[in-house]
């Protein structure tokens, strides 16, 4: 059952899509999973369709689910335990980068400095 407390500091894509991660890493979404469309589980939720939307889309842009026309989005074929670490040691690192108060240019080119030394 996925929730989402509006009165959270946390951002409603934010909560939604760490349930979901937790749901596909934890197997009880398992691939091939067709999940709800983007406009019923916005009605669900009470969230607005676009809220959805980027849930779904950063969960894509992560490997975690695909999309198709006309089948919707449904959960991909399991990472690997290496691929999981690395994403989630990202998502640590843009929620630490975000509270020192650096923006989405200023982490890639950290990380480009980083990777290149």
């Amino acid at each position: 059952m996925l929730r989402v407390d509006t009165s959270s500091a946390v951002p409603p894509f934010e909560q939604l899509r760490v349930q979901l991660l937790e749901q596909i890493a934890s197997g009880d979404l398992a691939p091939g999973t067709q999940l709800p469309t983007v406009r019923r589980l916005a009605a669900d939720l009470g969230l607005a369709p676009n809220t959805v939307a980027r849930t779904y889309r950063e969960l894509e842009q992560a490997g975690l689910v695909q999309t198709a026309r006309r089948r919707g989005t449904i959960v991909a074929a399991p990472l690997g335990q290496t691929r999981i670490d690395a994403h989630h040691a990202a998502e640590a690192f843009v929620r630490h980068m975000r509270a020192l108060g650096l923006d989405t240019t200023d982490m890639v080119q950290l990380v480009r400095q980083a990777a290149t030394s």
